[in-house]
């Protein structure tokens, strides 16, 4: 067998990856997107299967009103004293000086659940991860968040002891022990006790096209004296434009039970509209920041080195003592929404899905309207990731709106920025339903049929949504009978729903694509839609 890169297609970033016997368990961030947290678990670094969601009701994580890409931050998944402990980030701001970021811990004796009430540890910065050194002692390591305008904001790593007993930490311990190099943004850290050392894996340069992985090492915890790799970083992608794989850093150490070595990381996979210069240009990845996974050597003065370069690979060779994981062939998916619970695969924003959203189940979604795309508080939209560069979605919809204030149809989502969607609303000037199609490209909304809305006859009860992504751009396609079906002569550009897009204007763009069914009532009445037969299969990229 060998690890095909990415492992986690479609916006896993932030990997957290740890063994326990001969299984692997990979933590991911999931930001603004509920339930908190995704996690997957493996017994051959190939194939990866979900589980449940650690985070799972309000009183873990309470994201009502958080911006987008704010929420849960880079997850720190470990295992010690017979129990999984997980670490997290709930951040309230993510544009100007401030973060306003919260840590918290949860433990579970089952990678399965229930997971504890949380523990609220600090403040202090994000990107928190929990060490256990092998004496018994704990630390809290993160990254330190400055918003003194005169400071940089990236202040080094942070290193506080924490008490066991009283499941907090010590103030009085707090240190510095490393600033990182002059690449800046310091961040993610993750703290290993190997071969006589202390090694501490750091993110820096920012999680673009800069990014990378560097390692320190030191004897002691002390303050400041950690020392930087000799030939650093360990990872990166800056200087190998060509790459399939882009933007690594980011993750974590493992060793294999006949002790090889693996290292999970963030990486991205961009492309380049044909009239975008190689160069100029590193590229659109709408896929958002998924997880790879490289091979590690440990070099004569006990430094890892990435196999094959810190570039690293597409395929890697997978640990010798592998046992092979079952998983589907592709991530394509269909719902019949027969159970009263959604599937692991579809997620809502910052609140879970309950009455106020609608219902689920006896072969429909019911979707109660509430706030448009761009509402950070009430909003009926249920959404997965897009994890191929190549699919076709489409559902089945009933909708029976009376004002143009209510909509319900199949979007394409980045976040309340950046969307488009193809839905069903009421024309007042001819008294009909109409399929209109609209884009909100940074809050500059249109409509782009307008007096050419089509008319659904009122005969047809139903009508038949689909979009069909294709790289570097999607369309919308309707039915009324759900087998012939009529194109809408549109097509957008998909680097609108990327991280590299949003960057350009905002703060906030760590997540990646979704294509979604939402339900709109800005007249307040909770006009209701009903989704069925939803269908995302994937299809064979040419390129």
């Amino acid at each position: 067998m060998r690890i095909s890169n990415p492992v986690l297609r479609g916006f896993n970033a932030d990997p957290s990856m740890i063994r326990v016997g001969d299984t692997y368990y990979i933590a991911n961030s999931t930001f603004e997107w509920w339930p908190g947290v995704r996690l997957h678990e493996s017994q051959d670094l190939v194939h990866w299967r979900p589980l449940p969601a650690p985070l799972n009701r309000v009183s873990q994580l309470d994201m009502r009103g958080v911006p987008s890409s704010g929420g849960v931050w880079a997850p720190d998944l470990s295992y010690a004293d017979g129990r999984f402990w997980l670490v997290y980030g709930d951040v309230k701001v993510v544009n100007g000086a401030f973060k306003d970021c919260t840590n918290y811990l949860v433990t579970a004796d089952d990678i399965h659940g229930p997971w504890s009430e949380p523990i609220r540890v600090n403040g202090v910065g994000f990107d928190a991860s929990l060490f256990h050194d092998d004496d018994g002692r704990k630390y809290l390591i993160q990254q330190t968040w400055d918003f003194r305008e005169y400071h940089h904001p990236f202040d080094g790593i942070t290193l506080t002891e924490f008490d066991t007993q009283g499941m907090r930490l010590m103030p009085e311990t707090a240190r510095t022990i490393w600033r990182g190099t002059d690449v800046k943004t310091v961040e993610g850290p993750h703290l290993y006790k190997l071969n006589g050392y202390y090694y501490l894996f750091a993110a820096e340069g920012g999680t673009m096209f800069e990014h990378q992985e560097s390692v320190a090492r030191s004897r002691t915890l002390d303050a400041l004296s950690f020392e930087v790799m000799p030939g650093n970083p360990l990872l990166g992608n800056y200087d190998t434009p060509d790459s399939y794989l882009q933007k690594q850093g980011h993750g974590a150490l493992v060793d294999t039970p006949s002790g090889e070595w693996y290292y999970a990381s963030l990486c991205a996979r961009p492309w380049r509209h044909d009239t975008e210069p190689s160069r100029g240009v590193r590229g659109w990845c709408p896929l958002g920041r998924e997880t790879s996974i490289q091979k590690i050597e440990w070099d004569d003065a006990l430094w890892p080195r990435v196999v094959g370069g810190r570039g690293g690979s597409r395929y890697v060779q997978a640990p010798r003592d592998a046992i092979e994981t079952i998983v589907p062939a592709d991530a394509s998916q269909h719902d019949e929404f027969d159970d009263h619970e959604l599937g692991r695969d579809w997620n809502t924003l910052r609140v879970p899905f309950g009455d106020a959203m609608g219902t689920v189940g006896e072969g429909s979604l019911e979707l109660r309207g509430q706030g448009s795309l761009g509402n950070l508080f009430d909003l009926s939209l249920v959404a997965r990731r897009w994890q191929t560069y190549t699919f076709d979605a489409t559902v089945e919809l009933s909708f029976k709106p009376d004002c143009y204030m209510q909509m319900a149809g199949l979007t394409n989502y980045y976040n309340d920025l950046c969307w488009s969607w193809i839905f069903v609303t009421w024309d007042e000037r001819r008294s009909k339903r109409v399929i209109e199609v609209a884009q909100n490209d940074f809050n500059a909304y249109t409509s782009f049929l307008r007096d050419r809305a089509i008319e659904i006859p009122d005969e047809v009860g139903s009508v038949w949504f689909r979009t069909s992504i294709r790289k570097r751009s999607y369309a919308y396609a309707y039915s009324f009978d759900g087998t012939s079906w009529k194109d809408i002569p549109l097509v957008f550009d998909a680097k609108k729903l990327s991280d590299d897009y949003v960057s350009q204007r905002y703060g906030g763009f760590f997540t990646g694509a979704f294509v979604g069914l939402a339900a709109v009532d800005l007249a307040g009445f909770g006009k209701t839609a009903s989704f069925r037969h939803f269908d995302y299969r994937e299809i064979p990229d040419p390129a």
